[in-house]
């Protein structure tokens, strides 16, 4: 089932970049600089032979890293309390919901009139972007959890502390992995909506660097490599633990 499953996606994958070889073939973007595959590739080669990168691939990580940390505690705790005060809930649970809907890129032009060009304004863009989805979830995840589980566990004696860790935490383990998935997702795109308008270095600030010196091929190097982080990290972490979760809680 998995190797067929590969086979299609191989498959496609080939058609995909039929058709691109195909387009450049055809000049249909005579108007722009298209690249080819093979130049796109060769961009991809360069820039990791070159070591380019690596220097932003791991500059990029050191601000998620910092930034999705940060978005996770304070998103929990925002969490928690909205989930465990009915005021606090009525008052700040529609603010919460505004936030989070607003985008990324709102808030770079905020951070960057605050603290500069520096990397604490693309750690701030990071943690704005992923906390409030963090919060939500941990929300839900303590207003989802069975009433059931709190009477049983009242009946045997068990409250305040005790009940809350004991009892309404594990419950809400499978939203808690949700909402970290979510946070990451969201952390990785603020990452690059930060970066792109930053002074240093970073995946955001290459492509940008890419676009001022129209260098297509780099431009279309930088997304495949977002793209395929963004793709791997989903699937291999946090889509394997949410599932993990998933069925070891019998959802």
């Amino acid at each position: 089932m998995k190797w067929n499953l590969l086979f299609k996606r191989i498959v496609f994958l080939i058609a995909i970049l039929g058709l691109w070889q195909l387009i450049y073939s055809l000049n249909i973007f005579a108007d722009i600089i298209f690249p080819s595959p093979a130049k796109v590739f060769g961009a991809l080669y360069e820039g990791f032979a070159e070591g380019d990168f690596f220097v932003a691939l791991g500059a990029s990580f050191r601000h998620l890293f910092s930034g999705l940390s940060l978005a996770i505690l304070i998103g929990t705790l925002i969490g928690v309390i909205l989930g465990k005060s009915k005021q606090a809930d009525e008052t700040a649970g529609m603010y919460l919901i505004a936030l989070q809907s607003i985008p990324s890129i709102v808030w770079v032009p905020l951070a960057i009139m605050i603290f500069g060009f520096s990397e604490l304004a693309v750690v701030s863009v990071i943690v704005l972007g992923g906390t409030f989805v963090m919060a939500l979830n941990v929300r839900s995840a303590i207003h989802n959890v069975p009433p059931h589980f709190v009477r049983a566990a009242r009946t045997m004696g068990v409250k305040g502390f005790g009940l809350f860790f004991r009892v309404e935490i594990p419950a809400s383990i499978p939203y808690f992995m949700s909402g970290l998935r979510l946070a990451w997702a969201f952390s990785w795109r603020a990452l690059m909506a930060g970066e792109l308008l930053s002074n240093g270095p970073g995946l955001g600030y290459t492509l940008s660097y890419a676009q001022d010196y129209a260098r297509m091929d780099q431009v279309i190097a930088i997304i495949i490599i977002i793209g395929v982080i963004g793709a791997i990290v989903d699937n291999l972490v946090f889509s394997k633990l949410e599932k993990t979760v998933m069925k070891r809680w019998g959802l």
